[in-house]
């Protein structure tokens, strides 16, 4: 199939690094951040010359005379003229219209309006249009085995796959989920349903089985792509009984696609109706790509589901095609010499935005396992050896490094090392330092935030402007980013709710089974009716700049002091002893009322009356008095949800009452277990109360 292959592959990843702080921050702030004056990195001269966003400025005036004299004057022509800047993203990108759109956007009304109506156009098409010898796709695993593939081979294996998704009844608008770990097959799998205008889900293989009916059944998939298993952190883990589960919870499913991984025996599984992967690629069709809306579904996203079923989140082929081209061409400054890798699995958003580095002929580097294994540093070496030039993972990633006191840049040869992404939480001023001085000092450091809910940033990094630590560096184009208070007054340099003000055609087209639209509307839209509110506390600066502070539903509040969780964790970033932490304000819950601190530490530390002092100490001095915890509890792991959020919520009120199966779905946890001690300590919880 012209695929260079040196060995096997391995796959999944780990929960408790790619996700977020899921945290929270006050109005009335206590505080600045750490270092928020301090200028980390400056975009030298021939960058911002040879930057895309450049190239876009000097097309604007050319073809539409119009003149900016900064990146603000721009963004702010982008949330105010927003049919002009996305029917400009249209044309500068050569989006190609099988049939040409009739308006850019009924109706700027939130939620309702539609874009680009009568547009035909299909995702897939896009992301394939580089058909040479380019590498597509370089692939490693934990196991150091490789895999590499041109924009031709790429291309050529699509065709097969969606001509054997064809040869099994698959069709347009029917949904192919996938039970796959980061691996090349999965990439294959997306490209070849989306040709066709099917609908493409995905879980990683480390999602339980409850996790994937959960979801799953909710979509009615008519083909299952699925692992036999897949190999974390040295181990190897057989799924094939949890498929033959799986199966039978989903009767909608006319055949599972497998592909043998770690190459099992499939007898006496009790699967039926399977189908070899390389039975599927048997056919030398050509590939042909279906037409579809604008708004046609390419993908189902899901919510974390810690509470509840979690939601079917449906984006649009064009939606998402126009804001990936955006983000990174625009934002990330992809082009086609680059190597992009993001640290994910199919169960993330992330792995759908990694995807999309097709669309700029870019190499995607996809990786499978442990960050961590064999070594402490592997996903640097794997940086290294695959000479990538923009590397994307987590804030919890990143101070995990620091934390380790891992030094990549004096360790590897990062030379080719340009950009560093962020995602999945606030990283802290600390963090920012430490990849500066431990990474590469003039990387420029791109911290990004946004969501499952648009699969993409509202908020993260341009070329031509400078890094301050733990500071992001700007809105994105056409995302009308602002604070809000409680009344909806626009605030600047006051933390409030993040929301959006102006529609993006990135924003749900619906819930799946959400025929009303009740369920996207109370999601989004029932705080400030008409505007977007996220659910992130977020500071606006005065440079314009970006601050984020975590989750408004974690919001600690004590002696009438609002504060995000995330400032605690920032403030213990600071305390090499301890790994994690999360904290629990019981403020209000009699008979309680205790601010309860979870700590994890360091391999060979006990929790003693010095540390506890300390801990305190710091917290007292850099928060405040009030925000000292009233109990100090240590845990082996923090409870995560599959994305890696923490549980703060749902420990709340496991804390105060509510029974484990009410307060969280336990299909929804990557680390199960982990509520075991947080259980076990309730009793002591509730005795100091």
């Amino acid at each position: 199939m012209g695929v260079r292959r040196r060995g096997r592959s391995a796959t999944s990843n780990p929960a408790s690094f790619y996700g977020l702080d899921g945290a929270k921050v006050r109005q009335s702030f206590v505080g600045e951040p750490f270092g928020k004056d301090t200028l980390l990195w400056t975009p030298p001269a021939d960058l911002k010359e040879a930057a895309n966003i450049t190239f876009y400025l000097r097309w604007l005036e050319r073809t539409r005379k119009l003149q900016f004299r900064s990146y603000r004057e721009l963004w702010h022509w982008s949330v105010t003229d927003v049919e002009g800047f996305w029917a400009s993203i249209w044309e500068f990108f050569e989006v190609i219209g099988r049939r040409p759109y009739k308006q850019v956007l009924s109706d700027r009304h939130m939620p309702g309006g539609r874009w680009f109506t009568g547009a035909e156009l299909n995702y897939a098409e896009h992301a394939l249009r580089r058909r040479d010898e380019h590498l597509a796709v370089v692939f490693r695993s934990e196991s150091g085995k490789s895999v590499e593939i041109t924009y031709a081979e790429l291309y050529e294996q699509v065709a097969r796959a969606a001509a054997g998704l064809r040869a099994l009844g698959v069709e347009r608008g029917d949904r192919v989920a996938a039970y796959m770990p980061n691996i090349p097959e999965a990439l294959v799998g997306f490209l070849a349903a989306a040709s066709i205008g099917a609908v493409w889900s995905s879980c990683s293989p480390d999602f339980g089985f409850r996790a994937v009916v959960d979801r799953f059944r909710q979509i009615e998939p008519a083909v299952l792509l699925a692992v036999d298993g897949y190999r974390y952190n040295g181990r190897s883990f057989d799924r094939l009984p949890e498929l033959a589960e799986i199966q039978k919870a989903l009767p909608s499913l006319r055949a599972i696609v497998l592909v043998p991984y770690l190459e099992l025996p499939t007898d006496k599984k009790g699967l039926r109706d399977t189908v070899a992967w390389k039975d599927v690629l048997a056919r030398a069709d050509e590939l042909v790509f279906e037409p579809v809306a604008f708004d046609h579904p390419l993908w189902v996203l899901y919510s974390s589901g810690t509470t509840g079923l979690p939601k079917g989140i449906v984006h649009g082929h064009g939606g998402i095609l126009l804001e990936h081209l955006k983000s990174l061409s625009l934002h990330l400054d992809l082009k086609a010499e680059d190597r992009f890798f993001w640290f994910t699995t199919t169960g993330w958003m992330m792995w759908n935005f990694l995807a999309s580095g097709l669309l700029l002929g870019s190499t995607v580097v996809m990786y499978d396992g442990s960050p961590s294994h064999p070594a402490t540093d592997s996903l640097w070496r794997m940086a290294s050896e695959t000479i990538t030039t923009y590397f994307g993972t987590s804030a919890s990633y990143l101070e995990f490094c620091m934390k380790a006191h891992i030094s990549p840049g004096r360790t590897f040869d990062l030379t080719h090392l340009r950009a560093l992404g962020s995602t999945g939480g606030p990283l802290t001023p600390e963090g920012f330092k430490w990849a500066y001085a431990e990474v590469k000092p003039n990387v420029w450091l791109g911290s990004v935030s946004g969501g499952t809910d648009v699969c993409t940033a509202f908020v993260g990094s341009c070329p031509l402007i400078p890094v301050y630590a733990g500071e992001i560096q700007c809105a994105h184009l056409g995302a009308k980013v602002e604070a809000y208070d409680e009344a909806g007054r626009s605030l600047v340099e006051e933390v409030g709710e993040l929301v959006i003000t102006e529609p993006m055609p990135s924003m749900p087209v619906s819930f799946w089974n959400d025929s009303d639209g009740r369920r996207y509307k109370e999601s989004y839209f029932d705080m400030y009716p008409g505007v977007w509110r996220h659910g992130d506390w977020v500071k606006v600066t005065e440079r314009g700049g970006y601050v984020i502070y975590g989750r408004s539903d974690a919001t600690l509040k004590r002696g009438g002091i609002r504060m995000g969780t995330s400032e605690f964790y920032r403030v213990l970033a600071g305390v090499p002893e301890v790994l994690d932490s999360i904290v629990i304000d019981l403020a209000g819950r009699p008979p309680m009322d205790r601010l309860i601190l979870f700590v994890v530490l360091a391999e060979g530390i006990s929790f003693d009356q010095r540390l506890k002092a300390r801990i305190n100490n710091e917290l007292r001095t850099q928060l405040s008095p009030r925000h000292v915890p009233d109990e100090i509890y240590t845990i082996p792991e923090v409870p995560r949800t599959l994305n890696g959020k923490k549980l703060e919520v749902p420990i709340k009120r496991i804390l105060t009452g509510t029974p484990l199966e009410e307060a969280v779905s336990q299909g929804a946890v990557a680390n199960p277990d982990s509520l075991r001690f947080v259980l076990n300590l309730v009793p002591s919880v509730r005795g100091r109360g």
